[in-house]
């Protein structure tokens, strides 16, 4: 009897195989379910564990574990972006350099984001921001309820961040979903790093930090009644992104974010590296930094919160 799981994927190009039913789950069938945004499946997933398998922000994850949700992840993250940029400050600031945010006004969607995390631990541990000086103003719910915060964040309350920024209430904020959006007609935003692409391949060639924004979750009343799911499951995910990065690297793909892995290539390698190994400096450092700002402790080890599954490297020409 085929196990059906209920499933809640993002729409990615690695994920399309899957979700078109060109590449299937051995011993399983996955029944989607579609959202408008993924942030209202990841607050019900972290909040109740509903679906089998749903792809969650790392650091509503490790909420969620903290807060006990019977889920687990599988090390699959689903995008990777470098988070030198996005922290965009007002014309008329003084602000330069990341110091110059201590005892600012910085705006941020909720102060759990996994954008604000890995861009707040980078300012941290690189260029000494001490985090707990800046006012962190929030626009949105925590998406796991009665999250302890630390006390220099501010929920607003009945006004946009991007309406706080335009009236210069807010210093700086992080630009697009994680804060306060585009800039509107005849708007420009200035990043806090006038240049952070080659920032960011010193930093990985420094840490092999390459940071992750979404994981595969699985409830774990399923992976305990199924012990083949969890590696069937990533055979599943690496046979739908090589179709994908098939179709980046022949050129067949050439969207903005085939264009974008095209380039983290020349940086990274296999632009979408799957498996425990090979992203283990990157789940330790969230970690890390989700500690060190405030918002989990007593974290079980890194084998327990994600699965010690491996994965073959995607082999590129630039790798």
């Amino acid at each position: 009897m085929t196990l059906t799981l209920s499933t809640v994927l993002g729409d990615h190009g690695q994920t399309a195989a899957l979700k078109s039913g060109v590449v299937g789950v051995a011993g399983a069938e996955l029944a989607f379910e579609a959202f408008k945004r993924m942030p209202d499946a990841y607050r019900i997933q972290a909040r109740t564990a509903k679906f089998d398998v749903c792809e969650l922000a790392p650091t509503t994850y490790l909420v969620a574990r903290a807060a006990g949700t019977p889920i687990t992840a599988l090390p699959i993250p689903m995008t990777r972006r470098f988070r030198h940029a996005g922290v965009v400050r007002r014309a008329d600031s003084p602000i330069r350099e990341p110091k110059d945010l201590e005892g600012r006004r910085v705006g941020i969607r909720a102060y759990t984001v996994t954008a604000g995390t890995w861009t707040r631990g980078v300012l941290a541990e690189e260029y000494g921001l001490d985090t707990g000086k800046v006012q962190w103003f929030t626009e949105e719910e925590e998406n796991v309820p009665d999250v302890a915060l630390p006390p220099n964040v501010t929920r607003v309350e009945g006004r946009r961040l991007a309406d706080l920024f335009a009236a210069g209430d807010l210093d700086a904020g992080f630009a697009g979903l994680a804060g306060i959006g585009e800039p509107g007609e005849g708007e420009s935003f200035i990043d806090l790093f006038e240049n952070p692409a080659p920032l960011e391949a010193a930093w990985f060639r420094k840490t092999g930090i390459y940071p992750i924004h979404g994981l595969i979750t699985v409830r774990d009343e399923v992976l305990a009644a199924n012990p083949g799911l969890a590696p069937a499951l990533m055979d599943a995910f690496v046979a739908a992104k090589r179709v994908y990065l098939d179709g980046v690297f022949s050129g067949a793909l050439d969207g903005a974010e085939d264009k974008r892995y095209r380039k983290l290539a020349a940086v990274v390698g296999d632009p979408l590296p799957y498996g425990f190994s090979a992203n283990r400096a990157s789940l330790e450092a969230l970690v890390r930094m989700s500690e060190n700002q405030g918002f989990v402790s007593g974290l079980p080890p890194l084998e327990e919160l994600f699965l010690p599954i491996e994965a073959p490297a995607y082999q590129t020409e630039e790798a």
